[in-house]
């Protein structure tokens, strides 16, 4: 299987295209600082009020996601108040067991492929980055990722196939991303997805210098000790100890995306829960929408009502802040490439 190069009249090496990523990163979280501190006298300790000028790092949207356009995803990503998006690509429609041969083209969801989110993101680079992906049983699979890790992907991902997290082709995937030093963002659905969630520790374990970002229903239900793997969206009050939060206890490597209905649905179950989950695990968690809306706004926007939930149960303004834009600026923009930045090489 063969695609072609997408059109582009200047080549951006791996290293450049990151360097202005992170501009844009590093610009988003500045202007969260100004705004914060207008006004304040020197010296003056951040208050938590709950206000609506937050800067936003959203860590999962998608290119014609339900067929939404290129047009409407902008207007829904500036309707809901983020200031830079990382765009996760579909792999390639193909009939392998990955893709329920073929029923889960397009991440199921009718999402573009890896050149749909370069085009954007080169496009808008202070507004766009993009991950690299493609259905991990497929031959080309981590030739094609590769492609466009070169290119300046920030990460691998969603990775939403019918695979074991052990399966040889994940394994390769994993190496991949070890040998680039990108995180992996992997869509967890019992039944469905990376079937193998109890048993994803020993990848963990295995690859100690890959960053794993977690999200979906099993990923979410599973902030619950007594969850049950066939209920993905439970709406019971929460034992604690699940095997999610020991993940992101015990695991430097492991991180949470808050993104879909399922994060919300983790959020709102149990709200005294979730504001001792989002204190403890303040430094794991980021924000991601991954909901296919035209609107950007509240209540017809699922990405827009989880912005609400966290500033509602977020006990301080640190803690939100980390959550909105802190820990994505840190994991995709670590302190090399803060060095390209200023113009050093390393």
């Amino acid at each position: 299987m063969t695609h072609n190069m997408p059109d582009r009249t200047t080549k951006l090496s791996r290293r450049s295209f990151l360097a202005v990523t992170c501009v844009a990163v590093a610009g988003c979280q500045e202007a969260n600082h100004s705004h914060r501190n207008a006004g304040r006298p020197s010296g003056a300790t951040p208050d938590t009020a709950l206000d609506d000028t937050d800067e936003i790092i959203d860590i999962h949207q998608h290119t014609n996601y339900s067929g939404r356009s290129d047009e409407q995803l902008l207007a829904h990503q500036k309707n809901m108040g983020v200031g830079y998006s990382i765009l996760l690509p579909a792999g390639h429609p193909v009939e392998r067991p990955a893709t329920h041969m073929g029923k889960s083209n397009g991440l199921a969801a009718q999402c573009g492929p890896n050149e749909t989110c370069y085009r954007i993101a080169r496009e808008h680079p202070d507004h766009f980055g993009f991950f690299a992906n493609e259905v991990p049983d497929a031959e080309s699979a981590t030739a094609e990722i590769e492609k466009y890790l070169k290119l300046g992907a920030m990460g691998i991902g969603e990775m939403k196939f019918n695979v074991d997290v052990e399966s040889p082709a994940m394994e390769r995937i994993y190496s991949l991303a070890q040998e680039y030093a990108v995180p992996v963002l992997q869509h967890f659905q019992y039944g469905m997805y990376n079937h193998g969630f109890d048993r994803f520790w020993r990848i963990l374990a295995r690859f100690p210098k890959v960053n794993f970002i977690g999200h979906a229903q099993t990923m979410w239900a599973n902030i619950d000790s007594a969850a049950d793997p066939k209920v993905l969206y439970p709406k019971t009050k929460v034992i604690s100890g699940g095997l999610t939060d020991r993940y992101l206890r015990d695991y430097p490597n492991f991180y949470a995306d808050i993104s879909a209905g399922s994060g919300l649905g983790a959020l709102l179950r149990d709200e005294e829960f979730a504001r001792g989950f989002l204190l403890v695990h303040q430094d794991k968690i980021m924000f991601g929408s991954d909901c296919n809306d035209r609107i950007g706004k509240a209540p017809v926007c699922q990405g827009a009502l989880t912005i609400v939930a966290i500033k509602r149960l977020a006990l301080s303004l640190e803690i939100r802040e980390k959550i909105f834009w802190g820990n994505a600026g840190k994991l995709f923009c670590p302190a090399d490439w803060r060095s390209v930045i200023h113009g050093v090489e390393k």
